[in-house]
């Protein structure tokens, strides 16, 4: 089943979603990508008000079973106009401010895309000053324009957002390399776990909610506007972690985590124990490699929105290991992007009608 999971047809959907922009609260063009790709495999799709998406298999159960990824990636946004033309910025999601100098991006406005760039002194003019450190207050965009009336003319204004420019490339023949994989290999993940259980014939005694959220990198606001509308039992969750074995990295204070070596399951107060032993029984059984990842108060990921909600969600955080997290070259592995799409899959197929995980009973 395994090499089913990236082909030629994954590859290409993989493609154009990850090229396609979905910037934090300006999700809508990935969303509709997504939507057309899930279609064919759910009996129902879905959109609420602020662009949350989801496709349901086997609708109308009284047991809901949720797997989620969360569609937004990290951006920038325009801050201030100078007179003199260039733009200031603030930071839409946890962009790092130190990748920024001499990158490329794209300033998406009403009349259309705008291409700009990070300005930056030349190393011969800094002069060593640790004042020009690149910090978010001293960033500024250059779309090649000397006046703040330029820069309104090409419809940027207060509030418009930007993505850096970068797309997916395949680096060695095992790892995806580009900017957004955090978190648009989730919403990969789960649209192929929707497709093989369509292929599959795979009949469920529960319904599924496909849930591809908005949102999440500026607090996990479209899993809490989700949860409270779908209300499901069981909830499994799919995000990024971090690689920790590149340089640079304690791993005393991070663990030791590498990508390659299969999923991640996290240990922590938002995932509940008895749904983790049913995950690890079914990685041990179907011979699927994982990794563990403890966290001590928060997964910080849509896992902490699910558990929590509604008197109290079954949940679970199945990630998947990342090298150079919201830089625009993240890296995550082929073989993990198969585990963890086959680990979800076969724990669906774990779940028993009206699966009872409460401690005491």
């Amino acid at each position: 089943m395994i090499k089913k999971i990236v082909d030629k047809k994954s590859m290409a959907f993989l493609e154009d979603y990850i090229g396609t922009p979905a910037p934090t609260s300006h999700e809508w063009k990935g969303q509709q990508k997504w939507l057309d790709y899930i279609k064919k495999y759910v009996d129902e799709t879905h959109v609420d008000v602020y662009g949350t998406a989801y496709g349901v298999i086997n609708p109308g159960q009284k047991y809901k079973v949720v797997i989620e990824a969360h569609a937004d990636e990290i951006s920038w946004m325009v801050n201030r106009i100078t007179d003199e033309g260039m733009i200031y910025v603030l930071r839409n999601g946890g962009m790092d401010q130190m990748v920024a100098p001499g990158k490329r991006v794209s300033i998406y406005t009403d009349k259309g895309t705008v291409t700009g760039v990070f300005g930056w002194p030349a190393i011969h003019l800094r002069g060593g000053s640790k004042a020009k450190e690149p910090l978010v207050h001293n960033l500024y965009v250059d779309v090649g324009c000397s006046t703040r009336e330029e820069v309104l003319a090409l419809g940027i204004h207060i509030g418009c957002v930007m993505t850096y420019r970068d797309q997916l490339e395949v680096l060695n023949n095992r790892f995806l390399l580009g900017r957004a994989l955090d978190n648009r290999i989730g919403g990969f993940m789960i649209a192929q776990v929707a497709r093989l259980l369509k292929e599959n014939k795979k009949k469920l005694p529960y319904s599924l909610y496909v849930v591809n959220a908005v949102m999440e990198e500026v607090g996990l606001r479209g899993a809490e506007m989700i949860v409270n509308t779908i209300k499901p039992d069981v909830a499994i969750v799919t995000d990024v972690a971090h690689d920790t074995t590149t340089p640079m990295i304690d791993q005393n204070l991070h663990g030791e985590h590498r990508c390659g070596s299969g999923p991640m399951l996290a240990y922590g107060p938002s995932v509940h124990n008895n749904f983790l032993k049913l995950i690890i029984k079914t990685a041990e059984k179907k011979k699927i490699p994982f990794q563990r990842e403890a966290n001590s108060r928060r997964t910080g990921t849509d896992t902490d929105a699910f558990a929590f909600a509604n008197g109290g969600i079954v949940s679970a955080c199945i990630s998947i290991p990342n090298r150079y997290m919201h830089t625009p070259a993240e890296m995550v592995h082929l073989d993990d992007v198969c585990h963890t799409t086959e680990l979800m899959y076969e724990t669906l197929c774990s779940i028993k009608k009206n699966h009872d995980f409460h401690y005491i009973k």
